[in-house]
């Protein structure tokens, strides 16, 4: 008994890995393309772990893909390998394209010839679970319902556009093939061993860099904001117990606009390490034009998993920002090997 996690050297999906083999016994298979996102730093703990394999490869590549299933023969396989930065597919669209359009389709592919030759048992207890974003669903009025898992969707970038498609090839691939599917429409993630060029990170680091804090626009974007540990609770819980072609939302219940969360940020960055000069940290936000075509409102309902599956956060946003500044205070190194590239090299051949 295994399982293979797709872009498990990413931000989420380390977290996953992390915390899967922190509480089970279970093997797992790490594929990761080491992409600029990919660190091999975010699994060092399980450097000398035998629970624990890594692969370096692309979900592209569909025959190396099938080869990895029939060698380590998983009885789940959780694709987190993804594009995921607005502001980079609205530079290079194609590369979002192939990476979660035809990414996706090549390992759903593979999976399907691996699940197709599998016993009645192995067919029936196997899963392919994709984890997505709320982002698919488009922009909410300020006064409109958070989405549901029955919310049209509505991308908006070419971000949420290759994600809205892999989740619509997942569908597909449940309906006309039977392959067993569970797909993950989560919120803002935020937490240890995000890039940072992502909002909560890139704040951290350019507070104590004494770099500008830049806003997009006037900052009065709201997001749903959830701890990665607590995604990853609900990702083992949708594996456990999610039923086949099922999406479930996964949200923190924690919107905030972006100003309020870089503020209060600020404020919490003044306590835990405050500036040579006294200065409080707001001091160093600046406003810059607006992303093209940027989301209003993200606001995710996740009551299908509580309900059906009896998922709650854990944390609240003050616990785990709180628990988030403070890991990356301790992990000084990581963050000065992110900052200079060294954790880019070498990649394994």
């Amino acid at each position: 008994m295994s399982i293979i996690v797709t872009g498990g050297a990413g931000f989420i999906g380390s977290n996953f890995v992390l915390d899967w083999l922190a509480r089970s016994d279970e093997p797992v298979v790490t594929l990761d393309k080491l992409t600029y996102a990919g660190n091999l730093d975010n699994l060092a703990p399980l450097a000398q772990d035998s629970r624990h394999t890594f692969v370096h490869g692309d979900i592209a590549d569909q025959a190396a893909l099938l080869a990895l299933l029939q060698s380590h023969r998983p009885r789940a396989v959780l694709n987190f390998a993804a594009e995921t930065h607005v502001d980079r597919s609205i530079a290079d669209p194609g590369a979002f394209l192939q990476a979660n359009v035809m990414g996706t389709f090549h390992l759903l592919e593979a999976v399907r010839a691996y699940w197709t030759a599998l016993d009645p048992g192995g067919k029936s207890d196997f899963r392919f679970l994709h984890v997505s974003t709320d982002e698919v669903y488009g922009s909410l009025d300020d006064d409109g319902s958070p989405f549901t898992e029955l919310t049209c969707y509505a991308p908006n970038s070419p971000y949420s556009a290759s994600k809205a498609a892999s989740d619509h090839l997942v569908r597909a691939y449940h309906q006309t093939y039977g392959l067993p599917v569970l797909t993950s429409n989560c919120s803002n993630n935020y937490g240890p061993r995000q890039f940072p060029e992502k909002l909560i990170p890139l704040v951290i680091h350019n507070a104590f860099a004494g770099k500008p804090l830049p806003i997009y626009g006037d900052g009065l974007q709201r997001r749903d904001w959830l701890y990665v540990a607590d995604h990853c609770d609900a990702i083992r819980r949708m594996l456990e117990a999610g039923a086949p072609g099922a999406t479930y939302n996964v949200g923190g219940w924690n919107e905030k606009t972006n100003l309020e969360l870089v503020r209060g940020l600020c404020a919490l960055l003044d306590e835990c390490r405050p500036r040579a000069d006294g200065q409080p940290y707001a001091t160093q936000i600046i406003h810059v034009p607006d992303r093209a075509g940027h989301d209003r409102r993200y606001a995710v309902d996740a009551t299908r998993l509580q309900r059906d599956l009896g998922w709650m956060p854990n944390e609240t946003f003050e616990s785990g920002i709180r628990k988030t500044v403070q890991w990356y205070l301790d992990e000084a190194q990581w963050v000065a090997n992110v900052a200079s590239g060294a954790y880019r090299f070498p990649h394994p051949a």
